[in-house]
C-alpha cells in the first residue's frame, strides 16, 4: 500500500465523518445527550434534597452509614444520566436507529462515573492508582467490544506443567481479582466493625463477639470467592478438605483453641475492653483490643503486651475493675512509742481525706473513708498503716500512694511526731580490762 492509497483513505474517512456530523441523525442525538443530561441533573439533585441523608454533608467523626450515604448522592446524576442513555440507545436499535454516538456518550459517562466513584470512596492512594490504570482501562476494554480479542491473546500465551496448564489471562484474572477482593474486604471490614461498635443497643462484650465473628465469616467468603476466580472446583474439594481440616485442627491446635477462647472470654463477660488486669506471671495492664488469637494489654509504661486468649481461660487471672472500679489500698509508716497514737490517727485519717483522688466524705459509708490503724509492734517503734479507697488503679498518671506518702511525713514533722529509725544499745558484760601475758621466751 502506496502513500497515495493512504491519502485516499484518509480523505474518505474525513467524508464519511463529515457526512455524519452534518446529518439530521448526528443533530437528533446530539440533542437527546443534551436533553438526557439535563433531565439527569435535575432528578438527580431534586432526590438528593428530598434524602435527609445526601441533603448535607456530615460532620467529622460522625457514623459511617452517614458518610456512606452522603457520597452515594453524588451518584445519582451520573446514574440517572447513564441509564437514560442506555434506554434511549436501547430504544433506537429497536426501531432501526443508528444511535452511534449515544453509544460513544453512554461509554464516556460510565467512564466519568467510575473515575468519580474512584476518587469519592477509594482512600488508599496505592488502590486509587490500581484502580485507574488497571481497573479503568479493563472495563474500557469490555465496552468498547475489545476486552474478548485481549483475553484470547492472553490465553494463547500459555504453558503446561504436567495436567496444570499456566496461561498469561490466567495469572493476570487471579492477581486483578485478587488484589480487588482484599481491598473490598478490608474497606468491608472497616466498615462493618465501626458500623458494630457505634451500636448504641449492644454492650461492648456483645460488640467484640459480632466484631470477630464478622471478621472470619468475611475472610472466608473472600477466600472462597478468591478459589472460585483460580478456577478450582470446590465441589472436588469437598472430600480432600475433610481429611486436610483434620490435618490442619490438630496442627493448628493452639490457633484454634486461642480463637475458641477469645469466644468464650466475650461471651461470659469475664473480661471486657477496659478492664485492668493482672495475670499469674506478674503481666498487668489495661485490656485494649481483643483479636482473634491475642488481646491487647497497655501497660502505665506504654507497652503492649500480646496475651494470647488461651492464657486468660487455664491461667488465674485478677481482674482489678471487672465489677467495682473502686480499689483499697494501704500504705505503711512508723512512729515512735511516746505518741499519742489515738490522737494521731484522727490527725493521719484527715489528712489523707483531703487528697482529691481518696475517696471521703459524709456521704461515703463508714467502711470505704480512709482508716488508720496500728499493724504491730516493732523494734523501733509502732508499725502504723493507712487505708483509703480510691476511683481506678494507683499506677501511672492515676498514682496516689506516693501523693500520700508525703503528705503523711509532712503531717506528722508538723505536729512534732518522731518518725522512729532502727537503734540498738549495746552493754559491756565483763567491765576488767582484759591483760596478755606475755609468753615470750628469751
Amino acid at each position: 500500500m502506496d502513500f497515495s492509497s493512504l491519502l485516499e483513505q484518509w480523505d474518505a474517512f474525513l467524508q464519511q465523518a463529515a457526512a455524519a456530523v452534518l446529518s439530521k441523525q448526528f443533530i437528533v442525538q446530539l440533542c437527546l445527550i443534551a436533553g438526557i443530561y439535563l433531565i439527569a441533573w435535575l432528578l438527580g439533585n431534586t432526590l438528593r434534597n428530598r434524602l435527609s441523608v445526601t441533603r448535607q454533608q456530615p460532620a467529622e467523626g460522625d457514623h459511617a452509614l452517614r458518610w456512606l450515604g452522603w457520597r452515594i448522592g453524588g451518584t445519582f446524576y451520573p446514574i440517572l444520566a447513564i441509564t437514560l442513555l442506555k434506554l434511549t440507545a436501547v430504544l433506537g436499535d429497536e426501531y432501526q436507529f443508528n444511535a452511534w454516538l449515544l453509544e460513544i456518550a453512554l461509554v464516556v459517562a460510565v467512564m466519568l462515573f467510575l473515575t468519580s466513584c474512584v476518587r469519592a470512596f477509594v482512600t488508599s492512594e496505592t488502590v486509587g492508582l490500581f484502580m485507574r490504570w488497571v481497573g479503568l482501562p479493563i472495563v474500557f476494554l469490555h465496552l468498547v467490544g475489545v476486552l474478548p480479542a485481549v483475553i484470547d491473546a492472553l490465553e494463547s500465551a500459555s504453558i503446561s506443567v504436567g495436567n496444570v496448564q499456566i496461561s498469561a489471562y490466567g495469572i493476570a484474572r487471579v492477581l486483578i481479582f485478587g488484589a480487588l477482593l482484599f481491598w473490598l474486604g478490608r474497606a468491608s471490614n472497616n466498615v462493618g466493625q465501626d458500623l458494630i461498635r457505634r451500636h448504641h443497643k449492644l454492650d461492648v462484650t456483645t460488640k467484640e463477639v459480632f466484631v470477630k465473628l464478622f471478621e472470619v465469616a468475611l475472610f472466608c467468603v473472600g477466600f472462597l470467592l478468591l478459589l472460585n476466580i483460580m478456577g478450582i472446583n470446590l465441589t472436588a474439594l469437598a472430600v480432600f478438605g475433610g481429611a486436610v481440616g483434620v490435618g490442619l485442627g490438630l496442627g493448628l491446635q493452639s490457633i484454634a483453641s486461642n480463637f475458641i477462647s477469645g469466644i468464650i472470654i466475650l461471651l461470659d463477660r469475664s473480661l471486657t475492653v477496659g478492664d485492668y488486669v493482672e495475670l499469674d506471671d506478674g503481666s498487668k495492664g489495661f485490656v485494649r483490643e481483643f483479636k482473634m488469637r491475642y488481646a491487647v494489654l497497655e501497660t502505665y509504661d506504654g507497652k503492649d503486651i500480646l496475651v494470647p486468649n488461651e492464657k486468660f481461660i487455664s491461667s488465674l487471672l485478677t481482674n482489678w475493675t471487672h465489677k467495682d472500679p473502686k480499689q483499697r489500698y494501704r500504705i505503711d509508716f512508723s512512729v515512735a512509742y511516746k505518741t499519742d497514737i489515738r490522737a494521731m490517727c484522727d490527725i493521719i485519717r484527715e489528712a489523707v481525706a483531703t487528697h482529691p483522688q481518696v475517696i471521703s466524705g459524709d456521704d461515703v459509708p463508714f467502711e470505704e473513708r480512709p482508716d488508720c490503724e496500728i499493724d504491730s509492734f516493732g523494734d523501733s517503734g509502732v508499725n502504723m498503716f493507712v487505708e483509703f479507697w480510691m476511683e481506678g488503679i494507683d499506677d501511672g498518671k492515676n498514682r496516689v500512694g506516693g501523693d500520700l506518702l508525703l503528705l503523711v511525713f509532712e503531717t506528722l514533722r508538723e505536729h512534732n511526731i518522731e518518725i522512729p529509725f532502727p537503734q540498738r544499745e549495746v552493754r559491756v558484760v565483763n567491765e576488767q580490762p582484759i591483760s596478755l601475758k606475755n609468753t615470750t621466751s628469751d
